[in-house]
């Protein structure tokens, strides 16, 4: 069973925030140069080192502010709203929580999360199923990361992208296949950790390159 970010267990994990400060990540992660946690940098560039035949990761976003989450947050739930007339404030909660997390569990506030996709060695984007950020919605489906509604290309593309960046220490989000996380609550929980190692950046400062 998927457990999405507006589960209870999620917000009970503790938090020991080691103090990591964002780093900017380098070009060859793209020309966002987001940034994240040292903690997160050192492993995407260890999932880097894994791909092969001139693929390459391009991370699209990084840390965000609270400001911007919140703004996602009251976008989509017009959204959802509209799709689904006389949702429950509950289920709602639930429903905006499957493509964008609820702001006092956010990996991404806490610099612990990449939206990232794979690229070939023209830059050119690989097919991934779906593109980043595409809705359940508007995906019917297709945004999770198992979802059988896609090609075997984007199949197999997914598949390598979960094994270089699994194997370097991150976890997906199963709803949106483009989401990994290193360090936050989710991560925390999904592995077993006793507590996430981030939490939240509220302001960043100058980040070290």
């Amino acid at each position: 069973m998927t457990i999405l970010l507006s589960d209870p267990r999620v917000a009970a994990v503790p938090i020991l925030d080691s103090s990591e400060p964002l780093v900017t990540l380098d070009a060859s992660f793209g020309p966002a140069r987001a940034l994240v946690r040292r903690g997160v940098a050192t492993r995407l560039a260890t999932a880097q080192t894994l791909l092969s035949g001139g693929l390459r990761l391009r991370v699209v976003e990084g840390h965000r502010t609270i400001a911007d989450q919140q703004a996602i947050i009251n976008r989509y739930s017009a959204q959802v709203c509209a799709a689904y007339p006389g949702v429950s404030p509950g289920d709602l909660h639930d429903l905006v929580s499957r493509f964008v997390a609820p702001l006092e569990v956010a990996p991404h506030v806490a610099g612990a999360a990449v939206d990232l996709t794979l690229v070939d060695a023209r830059g050119h984007e690989v097919d991934m199923g779906t593109p980043i950020d595409a809705t359940p919605e508007q995906s019917d489906g297709a945004c999770w990361f198992a979802a059988p509604n896609i090609s075997r290309c984007a199949r197999s593309h997914r598949r390598l992208l979960s094994t270089v960046l699994t194997w370097s220490g991150l976890v997906n989000y199963p709803t949106e296949w483009w989401h990994w996380s290193y360090g936050d609550r989710y991560w925390a929980l999904a592995t077993g950790a006793d507590a996430a190692l981030y939490g939240p950046v509220a302001t960043p400062q100058g980040a070290a390159a």
